[in-house]
């Protein structure tokens, strides 16, 4: 561009044969007219290649925009994706480890603060759900664990005659719509606390309590999980077979229940579970596992697991037991439920089996002191 410019400025420098010399002209001038006529010559050219834009502009913009509102679609992460929807039942730790899918990280979210100190009525009796008054019958307690990934099964679960326990794990997605119908319909509510468990894990769950963190990482955990929904009872263990056998480490989790006036439900994992003692220690409301439902996810052993829960409530008096939203659980329940009444038996939360076990141990104490 510069050698073709500096060849016209030449054209023009060079007269026009024949004709008479001008001296007052800036073709004369040799620096300052030059400098001008080069100016002049290059806003020409610029103006000319700004028009051609101008013009072809439309045509040439066509990469998509987006508002703020409409941003492009990122991949997903392994902290924004949705879990897949999977109910894996969870076993005594006993049994060899197994695989599982890898779930959704828990949403981030600052921990809770330090609650303060419980008012007259604590948590667990505030957000109990009213039982019927005690009539002779035995009483049963069923709670399901692993509500909330699985929406589909969860809701099924929901629909269940009441008042079941629904104990939440507090890395699903929706928790407070899912846990406000679950109450709506009339169940208790818990929270499903992930614990290490004794067998190695391919893949952790999100946001478990383990025996080597520090007594702040895990309470930053627990106060993690209590703060996903409100108007639970208390906690139970999720897998935990470990951690429960550990009394040190259960010992601040259970101090964090007491300051907040929960409940504690032993999933009893591991025979060796050192939940119940460190609670009745430190006077944490406590009740222990007796049946698991579906050690065995078929319609027979699910059947099974049921009459056995029979059997121990009428000669205790009371018993609870543990299932998940399995459609072989889901279905079994669906029929029992509706013949508890013929069999003699109350269907209550599981609070109400916790308070009727305090007043028991009481008793027993304050007959032991008398002694």
């Amino acid at each position: 561009m510069d050698k073709k410019l500096q060849q016209f400025v030449t054209l023009l420098h060079r007269p026009t044969p024949g004709a008479p010399r001008r001296r007052g002209s800036c073709l004369r001038t040799p620096w300052l007219g030059r400098r001008a006529l080069v100016a002049a010559v290059a806003a020409a050219v610029a103006g000319g290649i700004a028009a051609a834009l101008w013009f072809a502009w439309p045509s040439l913009a066509v990469w998509p925009r987006h508002s703020a509102q409409e941003k492009p679609s990122a991949p997903a992460t392994v902290s924004s994706a949705a879990p897949p929807p999977r109910i894996e039942t969870r076993l005594p730790e006993m049994a060899a480890p197994r695989a599982s899918p890898v779930p959704a990280q828990p949403e981030a979210a600052p921990p809770a603060p330090i609650p303060p100190a419980p008012t007259a009525e604590p948590a667990w009796l505030r957000f109990a759900v009213p039982a019927a008054a005690r009539d002779g019958r035995a009483r049963v307690a069923v709670i399901i664990d692993d509500m909330g990934l699985d929406r589909v099964r969860s809701a099924r679960a929901i629909a269940l005659p009441g008042p079941l326990t629904l104990s939440f794990l507090a890395y699903a997605r929706d928790l407070p719509e899912q846990t406000a119908f679950a109450h709506r319909s009339g169940h208790e509510l818990m929270v499903h606390v992930p614990m290490e468990p004794a067998g190695r894990m391919l893949v952790a769950d999100p946001n478990q309590l383990d025996v080597a963190m520090s007594r702040e990482e895990v309470l930053t955990r627990l106060r993690w999980d209590l703060s996903r929904f409100n108007g639970f009872v208390g906690i139970n263990n999720h897998m935990g077979s470990r951690f429960t056998a550990d009394a040190l480490a259960m010992r601040p989790v259970l101090v964090e229940l007491k300051a907040r006036g929960l409940l504690f439900v032993d999933s009893r994992t591991t025979p060796s579970t050192a939940g119940a003692e460190v609670a009745r220690e430190l006077g944490v409301p406590h009740a222990s596992r007796d049946v698991f439902l579906d050690y065995e996810v078929s319609i027979a052993a699910v059947e099974q697991q049921l009459a056995e829960l029979e059997r121990l409530a009428r000669r205790n008096g009371s018993a609870i037991a543990i299932g998940h939203p399995h459609d072989q659980t889901v279905e079994v329940l669906q029929r029992w439920l509706r013949e508890l009444p013929q069999k003699g038996l109350a269907l209550v939360p599981v609070s109400a089996i916790v308070r009727e076990r305090e007043v028991r141990e009481l008793a027993r104490e304050t007959a032991g002191a008398m002694r």
